[in-house]
C-alpha cells in the first residue's frame, strides 16, 4: 500500500515550523516585504507557477478558482512546468513538503492545486499531459466545492472536505 503523501500549503509570511519538512516557494514573484533570509526556504520553484497571463486573469477571485484550476493543470503539461512538478513530486515521495505562497487565500491558490496533484502522485513527462490522474478533469466538476474550490474525494460528494460546505448534486 502506498504511503499517503504529506503535502502542506502555507503562506510564506507565516512562521516556519519544524514539521514543515522541505519548504518550496511556488509563486513566480518574490513575496513583497519579505527578506530572503526570513522565508526559510529550501528552494524557490518559480518554474511551476502559473503563467503571468493566467495569474492576471485569475486575480485571486474565488469564483474563478475552478476555471483557474482547469487552466493551470493544462499549463503544467508544458515542458518547463512539467519538470518542476516532477521535481516537487520527487521531494513529496521522500517526505513531508510544504508549498509556500504569498497569496492571502492559500486555499484558492496554485499552491493548493499543486498540493492536490502531488498528494495524488501526479507525474508528467515533458509536454505530456497529466495522464496519471484518475479520470478526466471534466468528470471532477461535480466534486468541486462551490464555496472554496476544493475537490471532494467521495463520488458523489455531499460535503466539502476543506470547508464542510454542502456540495449540491450536479
Amino acid at each position: 500500500m502506498a504511503r499517503v503523501r504529506d503535502v502542506r500549503v502555507r503562506r510564506v509570511y507565516e512562521q516556519a515550523s519544524p514539521d514543515d519538512g522541505q519548504r518550496f516557494l511556488v509563486d513566480r514573484l518574490w513575496p513583497r516585504g519579505l527578506a530572503k533570509s526570513a522565508a526559510h526556504l529550501d528552494e524557490w520553484v518559480k518554474a511551476v507557477a502559473p503563467s503571468d497571463d493566467l495569474r492576471r486573469w485569475y486575480g485571486h477571485d474565488p469564483a474563478r478558482f475552478p476555471e483557474f484550476r482547469r487552466r493551470y493543470v493544462g499549463e503544467l503539461g508544458e515542458p518547463e512546468r512539467a519538470r518542476a512538478l516532477t521535481h516537487l513530486n520527487d521531494a513529496a515521495r521522500e517526505g513531508t513538503i510544504t508549498l509556500l505562497t504569498a497569496t492571502k487565500d492559500a486555499a484558492h491558490s496554485e499552491a493548493e492545486v499543486l498540493a492536490e496533484l502531488l498528494r495524488a502522485g501526479a507525474t508528467t513527462d515533458g509536454a505530456k499531459a497529466l495522464t496519471d490522474l484518475p479520470g478526466d478533469p471534466a468528470c471532477w466538476l461535480k466534486r468541486v466545492c462551490p464555496s472554496c474550490g476544493s475537490v471532494a474525494d467521495a463520488d458523489p460528494p455531499t460535503t466539502c472536505p476543506s470547508c464542510r460546505a454542502a456540495i449540491p448534486a450536479r
